[in-house]
């Protein structure tokens, strides 16, 4: 994989799933890692993420391609590392809300049978039959999609199993190194450097920070979109559900978690959250009890859940909406990862991205997702 020009150091920064994974792949090909994040691994996105396998929705052909072989490649891993068996399932996804802007959810259901898509139509009857711990009642339709080929992963629990791996490899892992940075020097990557000042000298660098990364990329003078808003996870309690599938509703997002918790979301939550001119955020009690609520009218028996703790942060969504990786441009070395399809994406961007940092080949897979399109954008414009 490696060649004479291989970088033999490479500096990461950031602990969510691109950036561990990364560094996994890379250190498996013999590079040494340098990677910093500035709390605990996984304390940022990859920790609030609903973490839904699944290519739904009407995007790109290119996209939806790069997600399928996402999906393939968490089917491999789970399929070779049964310790994963309990935070990576595949048991499927059920949906009675229509992702497609305008579309029915029978016009959803059309469109991703036409692309190759693995969805069916089931009624209520069906739905009880097939589907363990879905209230059919709460299906005011009557009908869903059901998505037999998705699934769900917990990116902590797969962070902290490569991250094991990382150490034993004699990786350098520094959390809790403050906002850290990528140093260059005419033109070129030199090295990380943490908060404190410390230094790492390294051949390259990946930024792989979420909803941060186009903020340093335009302190570097160049562009880069950024939809991301800010989301809110809660994680429950344990509790005996019999939910096994990802469930996509108009009210809530539920998907079973490790140790019998439920995760849950929406995206109405995003527009209830209140963002203040500093960029600072806040939500009510009121916003976290109605969620709960919602989700409580999914579950057969409408159980009364109870919350471990809410997550609440920035959800990495580039400008467009589709991912953004590989070289920056205009700095030798210097690689960023920046999607909102994290989890799905989880492994393929990681491995294609490690690639191209070790050989300078790039992916065709990437070539509507490089990071220079907006520059190609702007000058469009012009």
């Amino acid at each position: 994989m490696t060649n004479t020009s291989s970088p033999r150091r490479v500096g990461i920064i950031g602990g969510g799933i691109f950036g561990v994974a990364t560094a996994w792949f890379l250190a498996r090909a013999g590079v040494e890692i340098i990677l910093l994040n500035d709390g605990p691994l996984a304390n940022g996105a990859s920790n609030r993420s609903i973490a839904w396998l699944n290519s739904a929705n009407r995007r790109s052909a290119e996209y939806h391609a790069l997600r399928m072989l996402g999906m393939d490649r968490w089917r491999s891993f789970r399929a070779h590392r049964p310790e994963s068996h309990g935070f990576l399932r595949f048991d499927g996804g059920l949906r009675w809300k229509s992702l497609i802007d305008g579309a029915t959810l029978h016009e959803t259901l059309k469109y991703e049978q036409g692309i190759g898509y693995d969805s069916q139509w089931l009624d209520c009857d069906q739905i009880a039959q097939k589907i363990s711990g879905v209230d059919p009642s709460s299906i005011k339709e009557g009908h869903a999609i059901y998505n037999p080929g998705e699934g769900w992963v917990d990116l902590p629990s797969v962070i902290s199993l490569m991250a094991r791996e990382l150490r034993a490899r004699g990786a350098t892992l520094v959390e809790n190194a403050g906002k850290s940075d990528i140093v260059t020097n005419s033109g070129k990557v030199s090295a990380v450097r943490t908060a404190a000042g410390d230094l790492f000298e390294v051949d390259a660098a990946l930024l792989a920070t979420g909803p941060s990364v186009p903020e340093a990329v335009r302190e570097l003078g160049m562009p880069m979109g950024d939809d991301s808003p800010v989301s809110l996870l809660i994680l429950t309690k344990p509790i005996a559900s019999g939910l096994r599938c990802v469930l996509n509703t108009p009210r809530a997002a539920i998907r079973p978690a490790v140790n019998n918790c439920l995760a849950i979301d929406s995206g109405w939550v995003e527009r209830a959250m209140i963002i203040h001119d500093d960029g600072s955020f806040e939500y009510s009690d009121e916003t976290v009890q109605t969620l709960l609520q919602e989700a409580e009218k999914l579950i057969i028996g409408n159980p009364k859940l109870q919350i471990d703790h809410v997550g609440v942060g920035r959800k990495p969504i580039p400008g467009g909406g589709e991912p953004v990786a590989g070289a920056l441009g205009g700095i030798e070395g210097y690689y960023v990862a920046f999607s909102h399809s994290g989890a799905t994406l989880g492994l393929i961007l990681p491995e294609l991205l490690a690639r191209e940092i070790l050989t300078g080949e790039i992916s065709p897979l990437f070539a509507n997702f490089r990071p220079t399109r907006y520059a190609d954008d702007v000058r469009a414009a012009q």
